[in-house]
């Protein structure tokens, strides 16, 4: 290099090389050349600096590197990496390793104009000052709030909005800043939105700094849970239990996660090899056992079961992959893709009615009010085998929060309530048994009259969550208006505790796998997210099964309704969901659908048609909304309806009061008009 002037010098670590950029943006690299790091097609090291020709004419402004990786940055803005692939490294979506530098694909022809990269990730920062990470996650380096590896450039959206223009990493961290003049902080908002009707008279200064308050003594209560024991019978736990309402996800979580962090095994890349048997799986949907029951014992969730249920929970506790998978009779070579796809065939399976582990809630199966699609435990699962199973359901979800893979699994959110220690009530039973409840109801306000129970003539029996009629007293036999009150109680009692013995199964295969005293922190909607994320509702798939009545495809009110629904953030859109169709999901392909179609009505009877809220009928899948003046009164109205009527009307009828005009409507509606 005597003869040229060097610009620019970047150093690995360990097996390292060493790259350098002459005037005339020309690369040269030297050092070891393992995995072909040294970007000229093998693997050869040097002891003198060579040109790597495949960059002459890329105009390289700018190089890093990582451990046994490099990266180089074209004056267009173009990204190239190239050297070891595991862990994602080089972000070309796959583990090989590649010996010529090779553009990265993945930010979809954004122009970089800053990159960095750790020992094992990479960051970047592009023109319009988005971030991207992408490679190793373990420490959550890759900014997502999640522990597993990204494939791919993955935006960081916590930074977005900040003019993010600089960017540095160190071997697991990085820090991203701006050099540029910041912006006015958006505009404080000038009213309450609807969707809050208990903080309409509090001012918007007294609201924000309560807000303050409570992200501050969040954060305090969070860093400081080292300090208390959260065993179920110490003083800590009932304060958690307290407060789990109170507390700011975001804070918790964060304490969560260190403590999760700091048990995590890293000294290798999965746990143990399971040999998987797909063929067995396809013939247990088919057969079935003597007792005419689903043969569910060589499904991909029971020959899981049976390797890991008795694993040390130290095989549990790594970053990525739980453990390695071998297809029988497959040529599948598990990086990741095959895990992956055994999980996926697993939740498959257990919502599939192959596994007696789960079963559709009441509601579903009679289609009627709200979680139709949602599963419950199966109280009559109670066998050895089974109860494992369940272990190994908590086990599943324990890895799910570890790696931050998501489950697809419905299950009803009371399910949730018990798994984080919660106990359930009648508004639970409601969510998944609207006419056990409304029966239950109905006998209370029978007349205090003998004969209306003889009448009835009903036995001292309640039905279960699975349909079975289960005994309440060996003393009663039927009804009786002496008895009546004793029947609701105990008929109440064996509904809200028969689900305890599974879902402490589940929790003990939890206790496998994260800290379960710590779930006091959390209520059973956020553990849920934890274990399932947020459900996904893809418009393009409900738009394709839409019709339309009173009104026009081309209309702008169904382009405005279009619009909102783009708009709104995945919870919003799994609430308008339950609030047009009583689900949280649409289902997986228009196939399932069952000819089912969403009607959307506008209805011209409404006036003025701005002081009216939609309806909704879930039998029917079907919205009516009033021929609202702009896009901006739809968003707001159909916002306010999706919020506060999340559930069907619990009595037998919905009725409606428009001036002197009263509707009784025996479908499930769901409505409001102002």
């Amino acid at each position: 290099l005597k003869a040229y002037k060097v610009t620019k010098v970047a150093c690995g670590s360990g097996d390292a090389q060493t790259l350098c950029i002459t005037e005339g943006d020309v690369v040269w690299s030297w050092g070891d050349g393992d995995y072909g790091k040294l970007g000229r097609g093998g693997c050869d090291g040097c002891k003198v600096p060579k040109k790597i020709d495949p960059l002459l004419k890329c105009q390289i402004v700018e190089i890093v590197c990582g451990s046994q990786f490099s990266m180089a940055l074209g004056r267009n803005g173009d990204l190239y990496t190239w050297g070891k692939g595991d862990y994602h490294r080089l972000g070309h979506s796959s583990v090989e390793h590649v010996r010529w530098p090779q553009r990265v694909v993945g930010l979809n022809g954004q122009k970089v104009v800053a990159i960095s990269c750790g020992s094992l990730f990479c960051v970047c920062v592009t023109d319009d000052h988005q971030v991207y990470a992408w490679g190793d996650n373990d420490e959550g380096q890759c900014g997502n709030g999640k522990t597993s590896a990204v494939p791919t450039p993955q935006l960081i959206e916590s930074l977005q909005g900040k003019r993010i223009n600089r960017i540095a990493c160190g071997s697991a961290h990085a820090i991203a800043w701006s050099t540029l003049e910041q912006r006015a902080s958006a505009k404080q908002p000038d009213t309450i939105a609807q969707e809050y009707p208990l903080l309409q008279d509090i001012p918007i200064d007294t609201l924000r700094n309560r807000l303050i308050l409570l992200h501050n003594f969040s954060e305090i209560f969070s860093s400081s849970l080292r300090m208390f024991s959260l065993d179920v019978s110490s003083q800590g736990h009932k304060v958690s239990q307290t407060l789990r309402h109170t507390l700011v996800m975001a804070h918790k979580e964060t304490a969560f996660k260190k403590v999760v962090q700091s048990t995590m095994i890293r000294d290798r890349q999965h746990g143990p090899i399971l040999e998987l048997n797909r063929m067995f799986s396809s013939q247990s949907h088919h057969n079935k056992t003597r007792t005419g029951n689903k043969d569910w014992s060589r499904t991909i969730f029971a020959q899981a079961c049976s390797m890991l249920i008795n694993v040390s929970s130290e095989s549990f506790l790594l970053p990525h992959r739980a453990w390695k998978v071998r297809f029988v009779g497959e040529s599948v070579d598990d990086v990741g893709g095959g895990y992956s796809e055994s999980i996926a065939e697993m939740c498959d399976e257990l919502q599939s009615g192959v596994l007696p582990l789960f079963i559709l809630t009441p509601n579903g199966r009679v289609d009627n009010g709200v979680n139709r699609d949602c599963y419950l435990f199966n109280p009559a699962a109670t066998s050895p085998e089974e109860t494992n199973m369940f272990r190994f359901l908590g086990i599943l979800m324990g890895i799910s929060v570890r790696t931050g893979s998501p489950l697809a699994l419905d299950i009803a959110p009371p399910m949730w309530k018990l798994l984080v220690g919660l106990p359930l009530s009648v508004d639970d039973l409601i969510q998944v048994d609207k006419d056990y409840v409304n029966g239950i109801n109905y006998l209370r306000g029978l007349p205090n009259k003998e004969e209306e129970f003889e009448a009835i003539d009903m036995p001292f029996v309640t039905p279960g969550a699975a349909g079975q009629e289960m005994p309440l007293s060996s003393s009663y036999h039927r009804i009786t208006l002496a008895n009546r009150d004793q029947y609701v109680q105990s008929a109440l009692d064996y509904r809200l505790h028969e689900f305890d013995v599974q879902a402490q199964a589940v929790v003990e295969g939890l206790a496998k796998v994260i800290p379960v005293p710590l779930l006091s922190l959390f209520t059973g909607d956020e553990l849920r997210t934890m274990v399932c994320g947020q459900p996904d509702i893809p418009l393009d798939m409900l738009k394709s099964v839409a019709v339309y009545k009173g009104v026009e495809l081309t209309c702008p009110l169904v382009q405005w309704f279009w619009e909102v629904l783009e708009a709104f953030s995945p919870l919003e859109r799994s609430l308008f969901l339950r609030f047009v169709w009583g689900r949280t999901r649409l289902p997986r392909n228009i196939a399932d659908f069952r000819g089912r179609d969403f009607v959307l009505q506008v209805l011209d009877k409404y006036q003025p048609p701005d002081n009216f809220l939609p309806e909704s009928y879930t039998c029917f899948f079907l919205l009516k909304i009033p021929r609202y003046s702009t896009k901006e009164v739809l968003a707001e109205k159909l916002r306010y309806a999706i919020n506060f009527c999340k559930s069907i009307d619990t009595d037998d009828y919905a009725r409606i009061t428009r001036g002197d005009e009263v509707i009784d409507d025996d479908s499930d509606i769901e409505l409001g008009s102002q």
